[in-house]
Protein backbone atom coordinates (compact mmCIF):
# COMPACT_ATOMS: atom_id res chain seq x y z
CA UNK A 1 0.00 0.00 0.00
CA UNK A 2 2.40 2.65 -1.20
CA UNK A 3 -0.50 5.12 -1.15
CA UNK A 4 -0.23 4.98 2.66
CA UNK A 5 3.56 4.76 2.93
CA UNK A 6 6.68 2.90 1.90
CA UNK A 7 6.68 -0.67 3.20
CA UNK A 8 3.02 -0.61 4.28
CA UNK A 9 1.15 -3.86 3.66
CA UNK A 10 -2.40 -5.08 4.19
CA UNK A 11 -4.01 -8.31 5.27
CA UNK A 12 -7.37 -9.02 3.66
CA UNK A 13 -9.88 -11.24 5.44
CA UNK A 14 -13.37 -12.32 4.51
CA UNK A 15 -15.88 -14.28 6.58
CA UNK A 16 -19.63 -14.50 7.05
CA UNK A 17 -19.56 -11.07 8.73
CA UNK A 18 -18.02 -9.33 5.72
CA UNK A 19 -14.65 -8.18 4.43
CA UNK A 20 -12.00 -6.77 6.76
CA UNK A 21 -8.59 -5.12 6.30
CA UNK A 22 -5.59 -4.72 8.57
CA UNK A 23 -3.05 -2.12 7.41
CA UNK A 24 0.40 -2.57 8.95
CA UNK A 25 4.09 -1.86 8.57
CA UNK A 26 6.76 -4.42 9.49
CA UNK A 27 9.90 -2.81 8.11
CA UNK A 28 11.23 -1.72 11.49
CA UNK A 29 13.37 -4.17 13.47
CA UNK A 30 11.64 -3.85 16.84
CA UNK A 31 7.94 -4.41 16.06
CA UNK A 32 5.08 -4.80 13.63
CA UNK A 33 2.95 -1.66 13.80
CA UNK A 34 -0.76 -1.93 13.02
CA UNK A 35 -1.81 1.38 11.51
CA UNK A 36 -5.53 0.75 10.98
CA UNK A 37 -8.13 -2.06 10.99
CA UNK A 38 -11.57 -1.73 9.47
CA UNK A 39 -14.50 -3.51 7.91
CA UNK A 40 -14.93 -2.96 4.19
CA UNK A 41 -18.35 -1.64 3.28
CA UNK A 42 -17.72 -0.98 -0.42
CA UNK A 43 -15.50 -2.32 -3.20
CA UNK A 44 -13.09 0.61 -2.95
CA UNK A 45 -11.19 1.49 0.23
CA UNK A 46 -12.45 4.86 1.45
CA UNK A 47 -10.27 7.95 1.39
CA UNK A 48 -10.96 8.39 5.11
CA UNK A 49 -9.46 4.97 5.90
CA UNK A 50 -6.42 5.59 3.67
CA UNK A 51 -5.86 9.07 5.10
CA UNK A 52 -6.06 7.78 8.69
CA UNK A 53 -3.53 5.01 8.01
CA UNK A 54 -1.22 7.50 6.24
CA UNK A 55 -1.41 9.95 9.16
CA UNK A 56 -0.59 7.20 11.63
CA UNK A 57 2.33 6.12 9.43
CA UNK A 58 3.70 9.67 9.34
CA UNK A 59 3.25 9.98 13.11
CA UNK A 60 5.09 6.68 13.61
CA UNK A 61 8.00 7.85 11.47
CA UNK A 62 8.26 11.04 13.57
CA UNK A 63 8.12 9.05 16.81
CA UNK A 64 10.87 6.69 15.62
CA UNK A 65 12.96 9.58 14.28
CA UNK A 66 12.90 8.28 10.73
Amino acid sequence: MNTVGQGVKEIRMRDAGGAFRVVYVAKFADAVYVLHCFQKKTEKTSKTDLDLAAKRYRDLLKELGQ
